[in-house]
């Protein structure tokens, strides 16, 4: 049985998958995560994101602990292609076995803490190591760009603190997987740029201005009107 993802980090599909799968029984070695790609949208900076996992499934929410749905969180950022057969998984287990939310050496959930924790110090070192360049662009309004690559799908989680802490107006960071800019607290995320692609922290204004016409402007460009 397929599911369904939108995107590497699709928590909300995530959740309303499974939420399915539980109420037909469907066991996790019959289930294949597929994974789509993500669309371009905009959020609020300051809005709680939609995919965040609360109550993973309805039908396990007096069985599963909280700290399962704060453990989603983390390890649907993570890189391995298994992660949601590994989550899933997981959840089964914990409604078919209410003893392993007491085994401390279960190997599902250490691999699955192993993989919350590289995320979040992936989180920590993207929050403490990107660095922004000032510019500006053809018109003249101040600019702040930089290129990162995190070793985790962490791009969407980490910009709503950069957007409370980057006193800039307009600023973008483009990364490998995916690319985030912001516009006076408003965050529009877009395509990765391939490593090949990212100007670097030596790259020229000219260079960074461009990679950000590539992945943003047709955003910013008004849509045709029919004939």
């Amino acid at each position: 049985m397929e599911a369904k993802l939108a995107g590497q980090v699709d928590l909300a599909g995530f959740r309303s998958e499974v939420r399915q799968l539980l109420a037909h029984q469907v066991p996790p070695e019959e289930v294949q995560w597929q994974l789509e790609a993500p669309a371009d949208l905009y959020i609020d900076a300051q809005s709680p994101q939609a995919s965040r996992p609360r109550n993973v499934a309805r039908a396990a929410t007096a069985i599963v602990p909280a700290s399962f749905t704060r453990l989603c969180e983390f390890v649907v950022l993570h890189r391995d292609p298994q992660r949601f057969s590994l989550l899933y998984r997981l959840l089964w287990r914990l409604v078919h076995e209410p003893g392993l939310r007491n085994d401390p050496v279960d190997g599902d959930m250490l691999q699955a803490q192993h993989m919350a924790h590289a995320v979040r110090r992936d989180i920590h070192k993207m929050k403490a190591n990107l660095r922004l360049r000032a510019m500006r662009d053809p018109d003249g309004d101040e600019l702040q760009a930089g290129c990162y690559e995190p070793a985790h799908h962490v791009v969407e989680a980490v910009a709503p603190w950069f957007a409370k802490r980057v006193p800039a107006r307009r600023w973008a960071i483009f990364t490998p997987d995916r690319s985030v800019r912001c516009e006076e607290g408003r965050l529009l995320f877009g395509p990765g740029v391939p490593p090949s692609e990212l100007p670097g922290h030596e790259g020229s204004q000219g260079e960074w201005l461009a990679c950000y016409e590539r992945v943003f402007a047709a955003h910013d460009r008004p849509a045709a009107t029919p004939a």
